[in-house]
């Protein structure tokens, strides 16, 4: 028989002790309605560029908004490759007429 408490039998516990409060029995706890683990947006504003190529990547970055962070660095790829395109269009010169022979020297 337990010394503590002559109405519970040998090898039991008392239900206070298995249920964290008298008289309640142990249940599973609830599962929080909080994750904070789960994806969630930064709601940080995108001006728009006025450059369409710059304005696609700006709009692609919020799809990383809906993933979980191991999924953000493809996105984040994606983006920065179409900047540095846009960006390498910039120093691409129009193609124009190659100049023909030599340049005149300049009367000394």
């Amino acid at each position: 028989m337990n010394d503590s408490d002559p109405s519970v039998p040998e090898g039991e516990l008392p239900e206070a002790v298995t249920a964290g409060e008298p008289g309640t029995p142990a249940e599973a706890e609830p599962e929080p309605a909080y994750d904070p683990a789960a994806p969630a947006p930064l709601n940080v504003p995108r001006v728009p560029t006025g450059d369409a190529d710059v304005d696609a990547g700006l709009d692609r970055l919020a799809d990383a908004d809906h993933l979980a962070t191991d999924g953000h660095l493809e996105v984040y790829e994606d983006v920065h490759r179409g900047l540095r395109d846009a960006l390498t269009a910039l120093d691409v010169r129009p193609a124009g007429p190659a100049p023909a022979g030599r340049p005149a020297a300049a009367p000394q």
